[in-house]
């Protein structure tokens, strides 16, 4: 991989919820936070949303990181088929083995195993990934999980990561009473330009790199890509793939080329190849002008310095006129006066300041067709005429009529 190539101790953009890359920062570092002191406080059961790709899995790993041994930790990938298979996965992770799988039994022998937990100075927490999945019968179970208490203690902590399906579901009137039941609703959103550029560093940051391994170009490209936002997970396999064709093209640094060539790869439709194609227009004037400071100068320089000769074969005249001369070259170089003076250009020499817009060569191709589609009509109706004219002489011809009037006449009368 790219790692050697640009001196990194791992890959930097690996898209698997390493809590060592996570990103302890605007949206993700607060609901890490309101998250933590909720289910230490036992407020009960906590809903996250966020769209796909948005680092919901890694804020997880954070929270369960956050909590010490004496946190009992249940934890679902995915949620299960019905609420009778959710009371039996969660009485089996207690140690349960319940004598019947009867709901009101199951439910009868968790909830004497989390008294028995919290009695001890310990909680217990449920975190169920892929919450948007969920079936009606299942949030129904996890109502009433969320209702086991003593007192004002709730036995259980429940948390619920889903994407933004999950908010529609809840918000159903059916699913008020579930609703009315959640202690804190957070939702990570995409982040923006600038989030974007600081996630990108601090991940660089954790293999071993730094910023410098992305061109200028390349910081305004990726801009370019996420103007409308980024998830991590988008964020991730654009630098990945990025990375990897500047490592195939053997380059030092990752520019806009390489991303522009990393979001073909990965069929993502973004503006960076009008971003391109302002670079390359950039870069063609630049050639153009040098190429005429080269052809305009040289040229000059050549012709003085062709008729001066070694200044200890001139007399004090001479010499003043040559260092008058090279004063006056000094004064008319390029690097002098680049900025200050008009350059002289070749008036045989065109130089286009602005390169055609796409809407002028639009227009340019839609005149041309136009010119094109022409072509036939007009000599379908120029045919026409001739004939038209041929065959009325033809019948003036066969008729007995004297002139080209009286021939008309009898035209119109047949």
């Amino acid at each position: 991989m790219y790692t050697s190539h640009f001196n990194l101790q791992k890959l930097p953009f690996e898209n698997v919820p390493d809590p060592l890359f996570f990103y302890n920062q605007g949206d993700h570092a607060r609901i890490r936070k309101q998250i933590s002191g909720s289910l230490q406080s036992g407020r009960g059961l906590i809903v996250v949303t966020g769209p796909i790709g948005s680092g919901k899995t890694t804020l997880s790993q954070m929270i369960k990181a956050d909590f010490p041994d004496d946190v009992k930790l249940i934890w679902m990938a995915e949620p299960p088929a019905n609420s009778s298979d959710l009371y039996l996965f969660l009485a089996q992770e207690l140690g349960l083995h319940p004598l019947s799988s009867e709901k009101t039994f199951v439910m009868r022998d968790i909830r004497n195993a989390l008294l028995e937990i919290n009695s001890a100075g310990k909680k217990c927490l449920i975190i169920i990934d892929e919450s948007h999945l969920m079936s009606d019968d299942v949030i129904n179970g996890i109502r009433l999980l969320n209702n086991l208490e003593e007192g004002s203690i709730k036995l259980i902590q429940l948390l619920l990561l889903g994407q933004e399906e999950l908010l529609e579901m809840i918000n159903r009137p059916a699913l008020e009473p579930f609703k009315q039941r959640i202690a804190a609703l957070e939702t990570l959103g995409r982040m923006n330009s600038d989030a974007t550029q600081k996630y990108i560093l601090h991940r660089l940051k954790v293999a071993g790199g730094s910023g410098e391994l992305i061109s200028d170009t390349g910081w305004e490209a990726l801009g370019i890509a996420f103007q409308a936002g980024g998830t991590p997970r988008t964020i991730n396999s654009l630098c990945d793939r990025a990375f990897s064709v500047a490592f195939e093209r053997e380059k030092a640094v990752v520019d806009a080329h390489d991303i522009y060539e990393a979001t073909q790869r990965l069929g993502l439709r973004t503006d960076v190849f009008h971003y391109i194609i302002s670079l390359k227009s950039q870069e063609r004037k630049s050639r153009e002008a040098r190429a005429v400071v080269n052809q305009e100068f040289p040229a000059e320089e050549t012709e003085i310095s062709s008729q001066t000769q070694p200044a200890e074969t001139l007399n004090p005249l001479k010499k003043q006129n040559v260092s008058s001369v090279d004063e006056e070259i000094k004064q008319t170089s390029p690097a002098a006066n680049i900025e200050t003076s008009p350059m002289p250009i070749d008036p045989r020499i065109h130089i286009s300041d602005t390169a055609p817009s796409y809407e002028e060569i639009a227009n340019e191709i839609k005149e041309k067709y136009t010119q094109k589609s022409l072509r036939v009509p007009v000599t379908v109706l120029i045919i026409s005429m001739i004939s038209l004219i041929i065959s009325v002489l033809f019948f003036c011809h066969h008729t007995d009529a004297a002139g080209f009037i009286n021939c008309m006449i009898n035209l119109f009368d047949s």
